[in-house]
C-alpha cells in the first residue's frame, strides 16, 4: 500500500503503524483510530465513521499486503469499542471483512480476526442476532481450523455468542434452520462437536422451540451418532436424548408423521448404538401417536423384524424391537376393514399407489406419498390416537391402514429362509392378527399368501409350524372366506368349493351317495369356508411331494389341526380327497398315518367315541367316508372296523386277506394292529370277548390274524389274549334271551356293507396292478443296468 496515498480523517503516521510488522505498534494505531472515532460519535457525524470503516475494510483488512490486513482488522475492533453500544448501526460493515479474513491462508491472520470479531461481538452483544448465521457460518469452519490457537480463538467466540443467544428472546429460529440442517451433515468431527454444542445450548432456551424443527434435523443427528469419537456420540445421545424428554412431555406439539421414515432409515443402520437409539425412538413414537403412525407400518416392519431374532449380543436392541411390534400391533382394530367403504366404485382407495410407492420391501418410504395429507396443522394427535370415539371423523379418514404395503413386507420376510425363527414366528402372528382384525381385506391377499404359508409347515421349529397352522386354520374358518368375491363359491349358498377353482376332478360319479351324503351332513361343515377343502387338497400334495415332512411331522400337523378345526371335517375331507388320490402308494401311506393318529391321539378321543357306537347318522356317514378311503390300506381298514365295532366285517375282510399279495410290509402292519389291540384304546374290545356268545366274529376276526401272522412275538401275544376267553358254557347266565347289542346297532345303522366290501375289492385290485407295474419297471431299469 502506498504510505503517502490521502486515507483521510487517518494521519499518515497511522497509517504506517497499522501496517507495521510490529504487533505493539498496530496497537498504538488502533487506539489512535479509537480515539478518533470516538470524538466522530460526540459529533454524531456519522459519515466520517462510515469512511473510517470504510478505509479499514477496503484499504486494509481486504488488502493483499497481509500486515495491512493485520491492521485492519485490530483497527476494525479498535472502531466497535469507540462505537460502543452505537456500534450496532454498522455492525454489517463492521463484520463482513473480517469474516473474509476467517479464510485468509495465513494461520496468525485467522487468529486475528477471531479476536476482532471477538471484540465486535461483545461490545454489539445482542445487536449482532440479526447477523447470527453468517457469524455461525464463519465459526463452524473455524471449529475445524486444523491450528490450536484458531481453534481456542474460536471457542471463546463461540462461547460469547451463546452467552448472548441465552440471554436474548429475539432470536430468529427459523432462519437459522436451514444453516443448522446444511452444517449437521458434515464429516469432520470438531465442526460436528460445534453443531451438537449449538444444539444443546439451544435446546436449553426456554424461549426457543427447537422441538418444532426437529424433522429438519433428525436425521443429521442420527449421522453425528455414528461419529467415530466417543465425545462426540456422548453428546449427540445426550442431545437426542433431551428431544426424546420433549417430546413425552409435549406429545400433541411433536410432528410424528414426518419423522416417522426418518426412524425407519436408522433403525436399520449397523452401528448398534444409532440402531438402538431410533429403535427406542420408535417405540415411544408408536406408543405416543398412535395410529398416526399406521400409514407407515411396512416401513416399520421392514425395520422391526429382522431384530427380533437378535442373539443376545443385541438383546437390548431386540428387546425393544419386541416393544415395538407389540405395540404397532395393537393399533391396527376392526374398523380398519370398513375404512375404505365411504368411497362408492373404488374397491380399495389409496392402497394400490401406495404399493407402487413401496416396490420392494425394504423400502422405507412407506407413507411419504400420504405425508402431505397429514400435516401437521390439520390433525390432533390426541384425536387420531382415540380412533373409536370418532367413526366419521376426518382423521379416521386421513389415518388409513396400508394393508397392501404390510403384506407385502410379511410376505417377503416369510419367504426369506435367511431370516430367524423369531421373526418368521413374528409375520405369522402379524398375518393372524390381521386375519382377525381385518379378515375382509385380507382375504384379498389369500391367494398369494397361501403358498408361502403352506411352505412354512416344512420349517425346521415346530414353534413356527405351530403358528404357521393357527394362521392356516383362522383362513379356512373365518367366515369372510364364504362370502368373499372370487374366493368361494358363485352363489354363496354351499361352502364347498367347485371342482373347476380347486383344479380337483369332479366328484360327480365317484363317490356314492352314502359318502356325499356324508359330507352334506357334516355338523361342523358350515363353519368351514372355500378355503378349507382348498387347504386339505393343497396339505396332501404337500405330503405326498415331500414324503419326509409326512414322516417327521405328518402325525404332530394333523394332530394339531384337529385341535385348532374340527376333527371331523378334517379326517371327512382327507378321506374325501384320498379316495380320487392317483398315486396308491401315497395314498395307503396317507391312510396308514390318518388311522394311525385316529386310534391313539388324545386330540380324536371324542371322534372316536362317535365312531365307536355309531349312533348318528353323521357318525355312520363318517364311517362309509373313512371306510372308502381306509380300503388303501387292508390293516387300516379292519382296525377301522374293529374300532368301529364291525367285527362281523372285519371277519369278512380278513377272509378276503387270502387273495391279496400278502408282503413284508403287510405282515408288518398285522403286528403293529395286535399291539394296537392291546393297548388301551382298544379295552372295551378285551372287554367283548367275555361275550363269547354274542360276539362271535370278533373272536373269529382275531383268530383270522393269529393265522395270517408268522410264528413271531406278535403271534404269541395274540394267541395268549385268545387262550384267555372263556369258555361260552362257563359264561353262561340265567339271562340267556338278552339280544345282542352288537346285532341290534349293525341291524339299525342301514350301512351297505355287501357294497363296502366290493369297493375294498376293487381298490385292492388297483394296489395289485400298480404293484406289479412297478416291479416291472424296477426289473426293466435292472436289465438296462446289466446291458
Amino acid at each position: 500500500m502506498n504510505a503517502e496515498r490521502d486515507l483521510s480523517p487517518l494521519t499518515p503516521g497511522v497509517v504506517r503503524a497499522l501496517t507495521d510488522k510490529l504487533y505493539e505498534k498496530r496497537k498504538v494505531a488502533a487506539l489512535e483510530i479509537e480515539k478518533l472515532v470516538r470524538e466522530f460519535v460526540a459529533q454524531n457525524n456519522t459519515s466520517q465513521i462510515k469512511h473510517v470503516i470504510q478505509i479499514l475494510s477496503q484499504e486494509f483488512a481486504l488488502s493483499q499486503h497481509p500486515h495491512s490486513r493485520k491492521g485492519g482488522l485490530i483497527g476494525l475492533a479498535a472502531c466497535s469499542i469507540a462505537l460502543g453500544k452505537d456500534s450496532g448501526l454498522y455492525l454489517k460493515e463492521l463484520i463482513e471483512p473480517v469474516l473474509t479474513c476467517f479464510n485468509d491462508a495465513d494461520s496468525r491472520l485467522r487468529y486475528y480476526a477471531c479476536e476482532a470479531l471477538y471484540n465486535i461481538v461483545k461490545v454489539a452483544r445482542g445487536s449482532v442476532l440479526p447477523h447470527f448465521n453468517v457469524l455461525f457460518d464463519g465459526l463452524s469452519k473455524l471449529a475445524a481450523d486444523p491450528d490450536p490457537n484458531v481453534k481456542s480463538g474460536s471457542e471463546l467466540l463461540d462461547r460469547l455468542l451463546k452467552d448472548i443467544v441465552t440471554e436474548s428472546n429475539q432470536f430468529d429460529l427459523v432462519s437459522f434452520i436451514p444453516l443448522l440442517r446444511e452444517r449437521i451433515y458434515s464429516n469432520n468431527q470438531y465442526a460436528r462437536q460445534f453443531i451438537i454444542s449449538w444444539i444443546l445450548v439451544l435446546e436449553s432456551v426456554p424461549d426457543i422451540n427447537l422441538l418444532d424443527y426437529l424433522p429438519e434435523i433428525l436425521d443429521g443427528l442420527f449421522q453425528i451418532l455414528g461419529d467415530n469419537s466417543k465425545e462426540i456420540r456422548k453428546m449427540c445421545e445426550v442431545a437426542l436424548g433431551e428431544f426424546l424428554k420433549e417430546i413425552k412431555k409435549n406429545p400433541s406439539s411433536v410432528k410424528f408423521a414426518e419423522m416417522a421414515n426418518i426412524l425407519v432409515i436408522h433403525c436399520q443402520a449397523a452401528d448398534d448404538l444409532i440402531q438402538l437409539t431410533a429403535m427406542c425412538w420408535m417405540r415411544e413414537f408408536i406408543q405416543l401417536a398412535g395410529r398416526v403412525m399406521l400409514p407407515y407400518s411396512s416401513g416399520i416392519l421392514t425395520a422391526v423384524l429382522p431384530c427380533l431374532s437378535y442373539d443376545d449380543r443385541k438383546k437390548n436392541i431386540k428387546e425393544v424391537a419386541n416393544v415395538c411390534n407389540q405395540s404397532l400391533m395393537k393399533l391396527v382394530i376392526p374398523e380398519d376393514d370398513e375404512m375404505d367403504e365411504p368411497k362408492p366404485s373404488v374397491t380399495i382407495p389409496a392402497e394400490p399407489t401406495s404399493e407402487e410407492s413401496l416396490s420392494k420391501p425394504e423400502a422405507v418410504t412407506t407413507g411419504e406419498s400420504q405425508l402431505p395429507h397429514h400435516g401437521r396443522n390439520e390433525l390432533d394427535v390426541t384425536a387420531l390416537n382415540q380412533p373409536l370415539f370418532f367413526p366419521c371423523s376426518c382423521e379416521r379418514i386421513q389415518v388409513t391402514l396400508n394393508l397392501d404395503g404390510i403384506v407385502q413386507v410379511l410376505d417377503y420376510h416369510l419367504s426369506d429362509t435367511s431370516i430367524g425363527m423369531m421373526t418368521r414366528i413374528a409375520v405369522l402372528k402379524w398375518l393372524y392378527h390381521l386375519y382377525i382384525k381385518t379378515p375382509r381385506k385380507m382375504f384379498r391377499h389369500t391367494d398369494s399368501l397361501f403358498p408361502i404359508l403352506l411352505r412354512t409347515l416344512s420349517d425346521e421349529s415346530d414353534e413356527v409350524i405351530l403358528k404357521d397352522l393357527e394362521l392356516l386354520a383362522e383362513i379356512a374358518s373365518s367366515p369372510a372366506g364364504q362370502t368373499e368375491e372370487g374366493h368361494g363359491p358363485s352363489d354363496g349358498s354351499d361352502v364347498r368349493p367347485g371342482p373347476v377353482e380347486l383344479h380337483v376332478p369332479a366328484r360327480a360319479g365317484q363317490l356314492s351317495s352314502s359318502s356325499t351324503k356324508g359330507l352334506e351332513c357334516s355338523p361342523s361343515t358350515p363353519t368351514m369356508n372355500s378355503y378349507f377343502y382348498k387347504f386339505m387338497i393343497n396339505l396332501l400334495k404337500r405330503f405326498s411331494s415331500e414324503r419326509k415332512l409326512l414322516e417327521t411331522r405328518g402325525a404332530f400337523i394333523i394332530r394339531q389341526l384337529c385341535l385348532l378345526l374340527n376333527a371331523e371335517n378334517i379326517f371327512h375331507s382327507m378321506a374325501d380327497i384320498l379316495l380320487r388320490e392317483e398315486d396308491l402308494k401315497f395314498a395307503s401311506t396317507m391312510v396308514h398315518t390318518l388311522n394311525t393318529i385316529l386310534l391313539t391321539s388324545s386330540e380324536l378321543f371324542q371322534l372316536r367315541n362317535q365312531l365307536k357306537d355309531l349312533k348318528t347318522p353323521e357318525s355312520r356317514n363318517l364311517f362309509c367316508c373313512l371306510y372308502r378311503s381306509w380300503c388303501h390300506n387292508p390293516v387300516t381298514t379292519v382296525s377301522l372296523c374293529f374300532l368301529t365295532q364291525n367285527y362281523k366285517h372285519a371277519y369278512d375282510l380278513i377272509q378276503k386277506f387270502g387273495d391279496l399279495e400278502v408282503t413284508v410290509d403287510f405282515l408288518t402292519e398285522v403286528d403293529k394292529l395286535v399291539q394296537l389291540i392291546e393297548c388301551p384304546i382298544f379295552t372295551y374290545l378285551r372287554l367283548q370277548l367275555l361275550d363269547v356268545k354274542n360276539n362271535p366274529y370278533l373272536i373269529k376276526a382275531l383268530y383270522g390274524l393269529l393265522m395270517l401272522l408268522p410264528q413271531s412275538s406278535a403271534f404269541q401275544l395274540l394267541s395268549h389274549r385268545l387262550q384267555c376267553v372263556p369258555n361260552p358254557e362257563l359264561m353262561q347266565t340265567t339271562d340267556n334271551t338278552k339280544p345282542s347289542t352288537s346285532f341290534k346297532r349293525a341291524a339299525a345303522s342301514n350301512i351297505d356293507y355287501t357294497e363296502l366290501l366290493q369297493h375294498f375289492e376293487k381298490v385292492q385290485n388297483k394296489h395289485l396292478e400298480a404293484r406289479h407295474q412297478r416291479a416291472g419297471r424296477a426289473e426293466q431299469l435292472d436289465r438296462r443296468v446289466v446291458l
